[in-house]
């Protein structure tokens, strides 16, 4: 029998990285034998994230286009020349049966290429409103697997399945325990609260947790606090017996598990763990990314009382309130986490994995 062999791409950020992961477990977990490559972006994070999970990954030279006057720029025709080249020569080496894009500049010259090659192609957008490389691609794919309603106003509707997102499948068998906490050297009797500023992490987050630490920690509450790789010498002074800092955590499912109260950006993938996990949360949406999507996520989950949403322009002057209310509420606290799990969708990487099995 023929092995399967397959491409997936994507990256930049973990909301691209995570779902392409979770389809290739999902993939590997089905067929043992099946040989999956992925394709990066060269000095970005996929390069390090994906060997981890066992996976071969090969770096393209390419970058995104940036709406200001910069060498980058200037770069940017010479190194999609070169990724077209590099993807051309991929695709003839490996000979993938299916190619799959999960978003980000990376997955746009692998994907074109391949569908210029007459390739089946299946792409993946996380988002309610979809980026520029998945709008290009979408054309030509034969999938859009999607998470969001309406989204046929950018993408060609008759391609168009509703799946939601892939998450990681350990996270949806998240567990409260105080086994999670000490783990992370904090005392298992005492609530904990998470901080997730997206897998970049995030300056404003960081530095309201800065201002608001020793009110955090007066209401009786240790901080287990994601401040992402650009922020960590600068707050890793902070730490103590009870503020745990990391620029990153790799297993997210003990970070929830130690987590009673949760505070995060408003990035489709977060939402799509944060319903599985369904922890009382804040969200502090992102006024920094496309078409304003977070903020259409974060108004969507509190609108349904699933979680509560501060603007970025509100914290200084709402931030106190609204944590002291959820601190000390416990039926509104048991209301967000029921609402928060409507939202779920844990079956979402098996049914995209049908969708990739029908084009095989």
């Amino acid at each position: 029998m023929k092995q399967f062999r397959l491409i997936i791409s994507g990256g930049g950020t973990g909301g691209h990285i995570y779902p392409a992961l979770a389809i290739a477990k999902g993939l590997r977990k089905k067929y043992s034998d099946i040989n999956i490559l992925f394709v990066g972006a060269i000095g970005k994070m996929e390069m390090e994230k994906v060997p981890k999970e066992g996976f071969k990954i090969i770096g393209l030279w390419i970058s995104g286009f940036k709406r200001s006057l910069s060498i980058q720029n200037l770069l940017f025709p010479i190194k999609t020349i070169f990724s077209i080249i590099h993807s051309l020569r991929i695709l003839k080496k490996f000979k993938p049966d299916i190619v799959i894009g999960t978003g980000g500049f990376a997955s746009g010259p692998i994907l074109k290429v391949a569908q210029l090659l007459g390739l089946p192609t299946l792409i993946q957008e996380q988002n309610s409103y979809p980026g520029v490389t998945n709008r290009i691609l979408s054309k030509n794919a034969n999938r859009i697997c999607v998470a969001y309603q309406g989204l046929e106003r950018y993408l060609p509707k008759k391609k168009i399945i509703i799946t939601g997102n892939p998450i990681r499948e350990n996270l949806t068998k998240i567990k409260i325990g105080s086994k999670a906490k000490l783990l992370f050297g904090f005392n298992p009797k005492m609530k904990t609260l998470v901080i997730i500023g997206g897998s970049l992490g995030s300056k404003r987050i960081n530095q309201l947790i800065e201002k608001q630490k020793e009110f955090i920690l007066k209401s009786g509450i240790q901080i287990l606090w994601q401040c992402g790789s650009l922020y960590y010498s600068e707050y890793k002074n902070l730490e103590s017996k009870e503020i745990v800092i990391r620029p990153y955590f790799d297993k997210m499912e003990n970070v929830y598990a130690a987590a009673d109260f949760i505070i995060s950006r408003a990035g489709a993938v977060s939402i799509s763990e944060l319903s599985c996990v369904g922890k009382p949360l804040i969200l502090i949406p992102s006024p920094n990314v496309t078409a304003n999507h977070q903020l259409k996520n974060a108004k969507a989950l509190s609108k349904a009382n699933a979680a509560i949403m501060i603007r970025e322009s509100e914290l200084d002057k709402e931030f106190n309130k609204k944590f002291s209310l959820l601190i000390s509420n416990i039926s509104k606290q048991k209301q967000l986490k029921n609402n928060l799990k409507k939202f779920a969708k844990p079956f979402a990487t098996d049914d995209i994995i049908n969708q990739i099995i029908e084009l095989k």
